[in-house]
């Protein structure tokens, strides 16, 4: 079998010919994002095959001469016969394991064919009538006339910005005026009369716990530019609940919006300084979020989605303008608004879905798990779809651990603990000595500790061995990860029996939610064709150390695929084309809401759940 080699971490695998080197990649522990599910369309998974020869067919998704330089996506290329080295990190453009899809060589994707491209904004090429004597017509009725004639809509509305300006517009040029509309059925706003040459649009996921960005050209539908970073709200609480309480407080919720709305023009300020653009050529925007992230981006109160009987102020806000909404845009981009479906399964989870066969209304059965801070979850087949929110917590995200941080340079990703002598090995993203653990390193530990009986089913440390890396304070224990030597900042990193209870909670959260949707459906997790896992934690999750500590079912390893952060890609798709647009809408009008504090049977299987891997370990009998 080839031997696959990641420069510069020297991490190595064997795979048999024809494998993807995304998927050698995760075996060997290095993470590479590819948030358009494999497709070749974002770009984030770009790597340089530095000796060798990659088969597939990445060459088609990318331009000429860059194939020609030795670039791929290891989404789209494959294990040949031969040994492979592949490089990742700077010298291909991509900040490997960080920020995905930012490419330093102009190399953009693709999102959708140009058939498809029908995008919020559209830049439309108009000649409009010279003014004659006595016509009866004014500059605004002649602009939309030739608007009428070229779209068909029966009205356009023009705002005044724009008419002031109308005059001089039609008589300053002799060539096709550019308009920039934007369609609300049969009629036209017009967005502006002199847009750029590139036009952008902005896609923007608000998750509880990170926030996400993509700058995308209108008129190609490529990805342009992409950031992420952790959303600034979360110094006012590490959740849902804790958020909608602060917004109570005095200037509580002005505070809230403020600090998301600095998140997002912030990662958004980043990416139009990386494609040497200005605010004002982005002319669109679509974001997604759920429930109570959207309220506290329009500074509207959240708070009586925590009451019964649990009522948002809106599930699908209205189209509004950047200006009215805060964002760092053109003031007068649309802004298109993700519906949600209930006060805790948001429109994060319904633009995810436009990525799955259940958007298709896929005859079998099949589970969507979005892993987050809120962890939604969604089960369909052709006559059924079912949704509801597990609240797992901010584990996952790197939240709420003594040392997490987020799936970024410096964090522990993946951790190997040998059975018999306790040594362990630690993966860290970028390299180098680690600064933090994220979520899938976390996992990873607490698998690791519980296959080599360092940990008991209960979450309790020294369950049948002992390791010197195992410390016990009084009552408190902790396994010491990286010493102080060891470390990047020169203290000790250590997992927590606390850090391990938040991962079991939210772990049991997770599989409970599933489960209470399958007993819905009359089905069990073995009658499922498909497990989609969403959320960009997942392309750095271990599939063996999910299943092992009970956060997956123990199903054939075949039957599991991670898409990314499926939330941003919605966006991305809904910012681009009606025809997702209304798919969308579609999907929140198909799904139905299961509100998990009224099923009595969720406590029950949440309490099952809450060890390792659960109470009934038939379940598990890989885990075993």
């Amino acid at each position: 079998m080839p031997q696959i080699t990641f420069a510069p971490l020297g991490n190595s695998v064997r795979v048999e010919p024809g494998t993807p080197l995304l998927d050698a990649a995760k075996r060997a522990g290095v993470a590479l994002a590819a948030e358009c599910g494999g497709k070749g369309t974002c770009g984030g998974c770009l790597v340089l095959i530095e000796s060798g020869k990659a088969a597939g067919d990445f060459a088609d998704f990318l331009p000429g001469e860059a194939a020609g330089e030795g670039y791929a996506l290891a989404c789209r290329a494959t294990a040949g016969d031969g040994d492979l080295v592949v490089r990742l990190g700077a010298e291909t453009g991509a900040e490997t394991g960080t920020k995905a899809g930012q490419f330093a060589s102009g190399l953009h994707r693709q999102v959708l064919p140009a058939a498809e491209l029908s995008p919020l904004v559209a830049i439309l090429p108009l000649l409009v009538d010279a003014p004659k004597p006595m016509d009866g017509l004014g500059d605004l009725e002649r602009l939309t006339r030739a608007l009428a004639n070229r779209t068909g809509a029966a009205s356009v509305q023009c705002p005044l910005e724009i008419l002031q300006t109308l005059p001089r517009a039609l008589r300053q040029t002799d060539h096709p005026l550019a308009c920039a509309v934007h369609r609300r059925g049969d009629c036209l706003d017009i967005v502006s009369l002199d847009p750029p040459p590139r036009p952008l649009g902005l896609a923007v996921d608000i998750g509880t716990t990170s926030v996400a960005v993509e700058l995308i050209d209108l008129n190609s539908g490529a990805v342009l530019a992409h950031d992420a970073g952790y959303n600034d709200q979360t110094a006012r609480g590490a959740d849902v609940i804790s958020r909608i309480n602060y917004a109570g407080r005095p200037g509580g919720l002005a505070a809230l919006r403020e600090l998301v709305l600095a998140t997002v023009n912030r990662l958004l300020a980043a990416c139009l300084e990386r494609i040497e653009a200005e605010p004002g050529a982005v002319l669109a925007a679509s974001l997604s979020g759920n429930a109570a992230m959207t309220h506290l981006a329009l500074g509207v109160d959240p708070e009586f989605i925590r009451l019964a009987p649990y009522t948002p102020a809106a599930l699908a806000p209205a189209m509004m303008s950047a200006k009215e909404t805060g964002l760092a845009i053109h003031p007068r981009a649309p802004v298109l608004f993700a519906p949600a479906v209930g006060s805790y399964l948001g429109g994060d989870v319904v633009s995810g879905l436009l990525l799955t066969p259940l958007a298709e209304n896929a005859p079998e059965p099949r589970l969507f798990i979005d892993i987050g801070t809120n962890g939604e979850a969604v089960l369909g087949g052709e006559d059924y779809l079912f949704g509801c929110a597990c609240s797992a917590g901010p584990a996952f995200e790197g939240g709420g651990l003594t040392r997490g941080m987020r799936a970024q340079a410096g964090a522990i990703e993946a951790v190997r603990i040998d059975p018999g002598t306790g040594e362990i090995g630690l993966s860290v993203i970028g390299g180098g000595k680690p600064l933090g653990v994220c979520g899938s390193g976390a996992i990873g530990a607490a698998a690791g500790l519980f296959r080599a009986g360092l940990l008991d089913a209960g979450g309790r440390l020294g369950g049948h061995a002992d390791s010197a890396r195992i410390v016990r304070d009084g009552r408190k224990s902790r396994f010491v990860l990286a010493r102080p030597d060891e470390s990047a900042d020169g203290r000790e990193l250590a997992l927590t029996e606390a850090d391990i209870e938040n991962i079991v909670r939210a772990k049991a959260a997770i599989y409970s939610g599933c489960q209470v949707l399958l007993d819905q459906a009359g089905l069990a997790f073995a009658d499922l064709a498909e497990i989609i896992v969403a959320g960009g934690f997942g392309h750095y999750l271990d599939v063996e150390d999910a299943i092992a500590i009970g956060l997956l079912p123990d199903l054939p390893r075949d039957r599991f695929r991670f898409i990314g952060n499926a939330s941003l890609a919605g966006s991305s798709l809904t910012l681009l084309s009606e025809k997702h647009r209304r798919a969308r809408a579609a999907l929140a009008g198909r799904l139905t809401y299961l509100d998990l504090s009224l099923e009595a049977s969720f406590m029950d299987a949440y309490t099952a759940a809450l060890f390792l891997p659960h109470t009934e370990r038939e379940r598990f009998p890989s885990a075993k």
